[in-house]
């Protein structure tokens, strides 16, 4: 499908109470794999269509984090792999040299960015909003994304544990789930994810340009503070912002899927 088709049937009023068409990013490509996986599971419900998609997609999510996860902890960081592992906490004691308390007061700021409860209320909120004006495409995605992403951490950081930082820790947690980071994961996630429904409606470069700038400072803001509190390495960080990504890119194709469902029943 053309970006001019699914921009005219995203826009093309309907029939008074008709349900609204989905978002551009949400629609399925002609044949494209989330076509094609609609059609492979029968004519079924969009629900069960989109629940299908996730468990799938998160099931693939989950291999290809505890893979990474095996390379990362047993391999690259280990010290019979590369050797990686001064290199990877060199900068967490660095941060940890120059704490202040004003420091300490920002990083906890960035902390509650990228976890609870301010993430899973702003899912929350957004899923009830989008919801009320019938955007189930877009209320599921908010919920899910997160849902996805933390089933997936949980199940990482569990298989391939990972020992913090040596550095004083500014929080008590586990001290073996330092891989990979999950508040980085999550705010990719929730923030990338609603930021790519958002900008997929604006028309102005400017206006795109500046909503990702905030996602990437955001990310980088939330990453900064769990390496600054003592809490994740460098390489923890990158596989948290990986597994964010994957979230997305699980939810967009379970998204896409419902929808090539709910075409083919409507034809």
């Amino acid at each position: 499908m053309t970006v001019g088709e699914a921009a005219a049937r995203s826009t093309t009023p309907g029939r008074k109470g008709r349900k609204p068409e989905p978002d551009p990013v949400l629609l399925s490509r002609r044949g494209g794999p989330a076509e094609r996986f609609a059609g492979a599971v029968g004519d079924r419900h969009p629900i069960v269509v989109f629940l299908l998609a996730v468990l799938s997609g998160f099931l693939l999510l989950a291999v290809a984090s505890v893979l990474l996860a095996l390379l990362i902890v047993h391999g690259l960081a280990s010290d019979g792999g590369l050797g990686l592992n001064d290199t990877d906490s060199s900068p967490i004691e660095f941060l940890a040299e120059h704490r202040t308390g004003t420091l300490n007061t920002i990083s906890e700021i960035g902390t509650e960015a990228g976890g609870a409860p301010v993430l899973p209320i702003v899912v929350g909120l957004i899923g009830i909003g989008f919801a009320i004006a019938r955007r189930w495409a877009i209320a599921a995605f908010a919920v899910f994304v997160l849902t996805v992403e933390s089933a997936t951490y949980k199940l990482t950081s569990t298989l391939v544990p990972r020992d913090r930082p040596a550095v004083p820790r500014l929080e008590d947690l586990p001290a073996d789930a330092s891989y990979p980071s999950g508040h980085t994961a999550a705010a990719v996630a929730v923030y990338a994810g609603l930021v790519l429904l958002l900008s997929a409606r604006l028309t102005g470069s400017l206006r795109k340009a500046l909503c990702w700038t905030g996602v990437v400072l955001m990310v980088s803001f939330v990453a900064l503070s769990r390496m600054y509190r003592g809490m994740h390495h460098p390489l923890d960080v990158l596989g948290g912002a990986l597994l964010g990504v994957g979230a997305i890119l699980v939810l967009l194709f379970a998204c896409r899927a419902a929808e090539a469902a709910a075409e083919r029943r409507r034809s």
